[in-house]
């Protein structure tokens, strides 16, 4: 009934969205003319071009053919079928783009739109569907009465998404995608559905591995809540089966030996690639102004205290999911989940979190102006990555569309949020307007000769105290406001 209500206008929207995203696709991307290695563009196209040469057994390991110094394949093996899939696309269309070695590099506009499009049409067939189908779920859950429109908006033209993946050159919106759909199953209670979903989206990229626990334990918690000890056993044999079922259909060339899965799975947690790249807005990056933890601690030591830190957080936060099963406790789980992981888990970039942006976006109907701001500064985290990639106009464009076109639009226009505080209006606005001039002055002012990173440092931590600051937010009203009858949505 909601969807059929303001069906035209959701139409408009979405298709408004994929405009954006368009456009968007005609400004540069990741390594863009910067030979030998290029970048993300040219890691996505390496894949197609190893994943169509070279058997399955060969796509994880280091042969005469495959180099993997020269961007070697090191997410799962849905990832490495999906690069198969264009890469076989791709051959049929133009066999020079992933011919193997005479590819490499390859900057064609021809192929610059082709690698575009597959990014846009993962946008159309999973990405924007699922924040339509999730929203729709978690709003029925609710009852609540309001235009659809107004959660979808600022969702469907969140910029952080739109840069990275149609700008910086990337696929987050497939593991996203099937994630955000995992989360509608789970509140339509197709929990085998939302199992085999997560599965997926945890078999395209190991990040995902970001909102494990909550998954696990809602689903465990879910077989523990069946009257009979017959049907909670039951539950958990076919969740399990679902879960094992999809791992070894993905996995399969590679189960024919240990060694051949120790080989993937070294590509997909490297520690020997140390706790985090560039400038990054977490913890140990802010810590490590004042105490070098990079220099002082060797990465096995990093590796077991930044275990050890995250689940100091993520434990309690799950424990608490499993005696509070809730669908609003499971989003906020996911958010607090996936934020701990970003600040203190070891091996962390700046584009991970739009893994905690993703759930954070379910939020909108309960905490809008909250949101709107974590999502603001979540845009202004990765400014770093923006100006290397040659996205600077478009950053400047897309966050100003937010902050004053989608963000009053929504918070004014449709004057839903009756208890809105002007002083928090006031401070995030202070705040916004602040990581405008600060963006504009990193471009314009050289960094003194004794600091040439003061600027992504700047960014990072004062992107790092915003975080810091939603983080306790959200296990606030996890932990403490749990009693509030509008947070009992069962």
């Amino acid at each position: 009934m909601i969807f059929a209500a303001y069906k035209l206008d959701i139409v408009t929207a979405l298709s408004a969205a994929l405009a954006l995203r368009t456009i968007v696709s005609l400004y540069s991307y990741s390594g863009a003319g910067k030979p030998p290695m290029y970048g993300d563009y040219e890691a996505q196209r390496h894949w197609q071009e190893i994943t169509t040469n070279l058997p399955p057994k060969d796509w994880y390991r280091n042969t005469s053919d495959n180099d993997l110094l020269y961007w070697g394949l090191d997410y799962p093996p849905l990832t490495a079928y999906h690069s198969y899939l264009l890469g076989s696309i791709a051959r049929r269309y133009n066999a020079s783009f992933v011919e193997l070695y005479k590819s490499r590099g390859i900057e064609s506009n021809e192929h610059k739109n082709f690698m575009r499009l597959t990014v846009l049409f993962a946008d159309i067939v999973l990405y924007l569907p699922g924040l339509l189908i999730a929203s729709l779920a978690i709003l029925k859950q609710q009852q609540v009465k309001k235009s659809l429109l107004l959660y979808l908006i600022p969702m469907a033209f969140y910029p952080g998404q739109i840069l990275i993946d149609n700008g910086h050159f990337q696929y987050n919106n497939i593991s996203l995608g099937l994630c955000l759909l995992a989360i509608a199953s789970i509140y339509k209670e197709k929990i085998y559905l939302g199992a085999f979903l997560y599965t997926s989206a945890l078999n395209y990229k190991q990040m995902e591995l970001y909102h494990a626990l909550p998954f696990f334990v809602y689903m465990l918690r879910t077989c523990f809540d069946q009257k009979k000890f017959s049907t909670k056993a039951k539950t958990f044999i076919l969740l399990a089966l679902t879960v094992s079922s999809t791992f070894i259909v993905l996995w399969l060339p590679w189960l024919q030996s240990l060694n051949s899965i120790s080989e993937v799975v070294g590509r997909l947690f490297p520690i020997g690639r140390g706790v985090f790249e560039d400038k990054v807005s977490n913890f140990w990056c802010a810590i490590n102004v004042v105490y070098k933890v990079k220099d002082k601690l060797l990465n096995q030591q990093m590796a077991i205290l930044c275990f050890g830190l995250t689940a100091a957080f993520v434990l309690p936060i799950n424990i608490h999911l499993f005696f509070n099963k809730r669908k609003e406790t499971f989003i906020l789980s996911l958010v607090n989940t996936a934020m701990s992981f970003y600040l203190f888990s070891f091996q962390v970039h700046e584009k991970s979190i739009l893994l905690v942006a993703a759930p954070a976006m379910l939020l909108f109907s309960r905490y809008p102006q909250e949101t709107f701001w974590f999502l603001e500064a979540t845009v202004f985290s990765m400014f770093p990555l923006f100006i290397k990639d040659g996205l600077i106009l478009p950053f400047f464009i897309l966050l100003f569309i937010y902050h004053v076109v989608i963000k009053q639009f929504i918070l004014e226009h449709f004057n839903f949020l009756e208890s809105r505080s002007t002083i928090l209006s006031a401070i995030s606005s202070v705040s916004v307007f602040s990581m405008f001039i600060t963006a504009f002055i990193s471009l314009i002012v050289p960094p003194p000769t004794k600091y040439p990173y003061i600027w992504p440092l700047l960014i990072s931590v004062y992107s790092f105290v915003h975080f810091i600051l939603y983080f306790g937010f959200s296990l606030k009203h996890q932990f403490m406001n749990d009693g509030n009858n509008k947070l009992k949505s069962k």
